[in-house]
């Protein structure tokens, strides 16, 4: 399989997951949920709050020893075995090239047990003044409200445009 068709492959998938989700449970504010749910769709909520305020993001709640995997064939994506290497190799770097910070914008959000499902927009401008813009869907596993494990989705193109690019900072 070519590399292009491996990428819309894979945001083919993430889409039809967040649809199906979506038919399956509803939004996360059209469904009950138990308490174990509503602590984490809060956990996660106010991550992106702080996030979109500049005063702190959804990492705040990773677990030391947290895996996050990103899914696909981008310049970053692999499984990292902490949060300190995904901060490391992932999130300083690309916070690096920016000259005005992602800002997100959540489009549903919504829970299954142990797991939150955030499906949202991100923008900022990088050091090059060329705005950065990609859609993410990120599926969190929690463990005692920690997130303990994450996949990540988006569109490698623009991701790996920017990385391109743009040096870090």
């Amino acid at each position: 399989m070519t590399k292009p068709a491996a990428v819309l492959r894979l945001s083919l998938i993430a889409l039809l997951t967040v649809i199906l989700a979506s038919q399956a449970t509803g939004t996360a504010t059209a469904q009950r949920h138990d308490e174990v749910e509503s602590r984490n769709l809060a956990t996660v909520q106010h991550g992106f709050d702080a996030w979109r305020a500049g005063t702190g993001s959804p990492y705040d709640a990773l677990a030391d020893d947290a895996t996050w995997e990103i899914v696909g064939n981008s310049a970053v994506s692999r499984v990292y075995t902490s949060k300190e290497d995904f901060l490391a190799a992932v999130i300083r770097p690309f916070n690096s090239r920016m000259l005005q910070r992602l800002v997100p914008t959540i489009r549903d959000i919504y829970a299954d047990g142990d797991t939150v499902i955030v499906f949202f927009d991100a923008e900022g401008t990088a050091l090059d003044g060329i705005p950065y813009r990609n859609t993410y869907s990120w599926f969190l596993t929690f463990n005692q409200d920690n997130i303990v494990r994450a996949s990540a989705f988006f569109d490698s193109i623009a991701f790996n445009d920017l990385w391109e690019r743009v040096p870090a900072g």
